[in-house]
């Protein structure tokens, strides 16, 4: 069982800056990907970032896309998303999530079986 806690969101004005944190309670070396999705109240929930754990190899959603950075500290068994130029509508609550086994559609959230609790972020204009 891996429990994932996100850290890190709050208030921020239309091109400034974040960085969400994802720390897990245990080693992560069973984890294969982790990724942050978005859900903006009455919309579904998005792919924003992933990242192949091992490997580092690293996935965006196009509207995200040289705004957002994810990463990994594997020896604080934490992963990060930075969130730069931050937009109006990047407002959301941001969940991470972790995959055990390979899955080669890194935005399918069907694949994670570990969530966090969500952290909301606002962007203001």
């Amino acid at each position: 069982q891996v429990q994932l806690v996100e850290s890190g969101g709050g208030l921020v004005q239309a091109g400034g800056s974040l960085r969400l944190s994802c720390a897990a309670s245990q080693r992560t070396f069973s984890v294969a990907t982790v990724a942050w999705f978005r859900q903006a109240p009455g919309k579904e929930r998005d792919f924003v970032a992933g990242i192949r754990w091992r490997i580092n190899s690293t996935y965006y959603a196009d509207a995200v896309k040289g705004r957002f950075t994810i990463s990994r500290d594997s020896a604080k068994n934490t992963a990060y998303l930075q969130i730069d130029s931050a937009k109006p509508e990047d407002t959301a609550v941001y969940y991470c999530a972790a995959a055990l086994g390979y899955y080669r559609n890194v935005a399918a959230s069907g694949a994670y079986v570990y969530w966090g609790q969500g952290t909301q972020v606002t962007v203001s204009s």
